[in-house]
């Protein structure tokens, strides 16, 4: 938990004094997406382990 508020923390801090407002939307959508692909692959990951794939 206290690594989720630590993340939750770096990423307000991130976008608190970023000039223009289109550019702060444009930053937050790409941070979500970023986030959203890398839950994506770690999925990938966990169910190709748990299905026993080889990674030769």
């Amino acid at each position: 938990m206290k690594r989720f508020l630590l993340v939750k923390e770096i990423y307000l801090e991130a976008f608190k004094n970023l000039g223009s407002i289109i550019l702060q939307h444009y930053f937050k959508l790409f941070s979500w997406f970023c986030f959203i692909l890398f839950f994506v692959v770690l999925y990938a990951f966990v169910f190709r382990v748990a299905t026993g794939f080889a990674f030769d």
